[in-house]
């Protein structure tokens, strides 16, 4: 029993545990911070008129109580309370209603998070979403604080999304538009249009996550030319997606030289979806196969091997797969990002 129970602790599972709570403690602690320091604002501009005999504002900022920590149920979260001084010796005091004095517990700041996440990308969901973190009775969580915080998180966007890209570089990308569901007036066919990259050296980035129209070829296409017009030099060597998008057409367009790899996860689904589920595992390891082969050879011998053995009875799934063979196995084609990109070479 104690070997087991080492054995478990010292697994690549509880560590993978262990760093989404640190990520889950970080995200609700930068949440927390933003809807304290909202409050706050609006608590200052319902003085901002309120002056001393010299003219001056009567209630201003005051530094910040020391930090404490808010026990969760992912672990303690630490904050920190701004303080504000009252010149005019009324007693104006700051107390946030997100954290009020003394609280040092909060059994509902986990199942908030997803809950934000979800549902707070609505205008009107917003408010609700928050209420499920602080409770129904945070009088201080008024539009005008919820206002403020989208106005905020807003700039932060459109920071990042002007950014200069002159000297960025990706070996590849993983592209998708994802539909959030959504149905804000004016948001019919509204998607995010989302594009991960991993640079020469192995890091993964963010390169773009912005609005579009149904995934269509005009949006991919606007969203590749501002990437280009920030600076942008070169596309990826290989570019990964589904291929319902308009991202491909866009693609050829705007970076010409960009190979093409079929999403292997998408195009599992569709070969399955033709195949009877009393096949779908012996199926799946086999469609595994080809993708997981360590050389192209082996790849093209799975991917025989699946169409003959798959191709007389179930002749619909092997033609969703021989259809974009080339696609599929693109990345197997050799490729040395640092003769792709001269710059990066030594």
């Amino acid at each position: 029993m104690k070997k087991s129970n080492e054995k478990r602790s010292g697994s690549p599972s509880s560590e993978i545990g262990l760093g989404l709570e640190d990520l889950i403690r970080q995200g609700a602690r930068q949440v927390i911070q933003q809807a304290i320091d909202a409050e706050l604002a609006h608590l200052l501009e319902q003085y901002e008129s309120v002056k001393t005999l010299s003219g001056h504002r009567a209630v201003v900022r005051n530094g910040h109580l020391p930090s404490r920590e808010v026990l969760t149920a992912v672990g303690p979260v630490a904050v920190q309370v701004p303080k504000v001084r009252d010149r005019s010796g009324s007693g104006v005091k700051f107390n946030s209603a997100l954290v009020p004095p003394y609280v040092r517990r909060s059994s509902r700041i986990s199942a908030a998070l997803p809950w934000l996440y979800l549902k707070g990308i609505s205008t009107g969901d917003l408010s609700e979403a928050l209420k499920v973190l602080v409770g129904e009775d945070a009088k201080g969580l008024s539009p005008n604080v919820v206002s403020r915080l989208k106005v905020q998180w807003a700039a932060e966007h459109a920071r990042w999304n002007k950014r200069d890209l002159s000297t960025a570089r990706y070996v590849y990308w993983w592209v998708d538009g994802i539909h959030t569901g959504l149905r804000a007036e004016g948001a019919e066919g509204q998607c995010l249009l989302v594009i991960l990259g991993v640079t020469p050296d192995g890091r993964k980035e963010r390169v773009a996550i912005d609005d579009g129209l149904r995934e269509s070829k005009e949006s991919w296409q606007a969203l590749l030319l501002d990437l280009k017009a920030r600076g942008l030099q070169h596309g990826p060597m290989l570019a990964v997606g589904d291929g319902a998008m308009g991202f491909w057409a866009a693609l050829e367009e705007v970076f010409p030289t960009t190979r093409t790899q079929r999403c292997w996860f998408h195009k599992m689904g569709n070969v399955l979806n033709a195949l009877p589920k009393s096949q779908h595992g012996r199926a799946k390891s086999d469609l595994q196969a080809i993708w997981m082969a360590p050389t192209r050879k082996e790849a093209h011998t799975a991917f025989n091997h699946f169409v003959k053995h798959y191709g007389a009875k179930y002749p619909k799934a092997a033609e969703k797969l021989t259809k974009d063979r080339d696609a599929l196995l693109a990345f197997y084609v050799s490729g040395n990002p640092t003769a792709f990109f001269p710059s990066r070479a030594r």
